[in-house]
């Protein structure tokens, strides 16, 4: 007996649909959302906040602050040893920043002059 037209490719997009779905969801499953610096927030001294965690590509670090004295900004290693931002870098200002990091060295700092060289960055690792 014969199949309706087009019911292989139905078939076809289908299980394709499932596919991917199955593929995101199971990365969803497994990223997990981190508070910087627990219940201190983004604040002075929470370089150290990340020592003891391993985080993945894909896990979101949400950095919460008061927007009118600090801010964040994603920089690059000479960045972060240096605490200067350089053209181009990310800035965050919202008081409740959600960013996802990316597979290697993710580095963030504190924008505001002096707060870096108080402590206010961090380095994180994601594998």
């Amino acid at each position: 007996m014969g199949e309706g037209r087009g019911s292989v490719s139905s078939t076809s997009v289908f299980t394709m649909l499932l596919v991917c779905m199955f593929v995101f969801h199971s990365k969803m499953i497994y990223a997990v959302t981190y508070s910087v610096g627990d219940g201190q927030g983004w604040s002075f001294g929470v370089q150290n906040w990340p020592s003891g965690k391993s985080f993945k590509a894909g896990d979101t670090l949400v950095f919460k602050y008061d927007p009118r004295v600090h801010n964040v900004v994603k920089v690059n290693q000479n960045g972060y040893n240096s605490c200067v931002a350089g053209g181009g870098s990310a800035t965050y200002k919202s008081g409740n920043d959600m960013i996802t990091l990316v597979k290697g060295a993710n580095y963030f700092i504190c924008g505001v002059p002096g707060h870096c060289d108080l402590g206010q960055k961090i380095a994180v690792n994601a594998n």
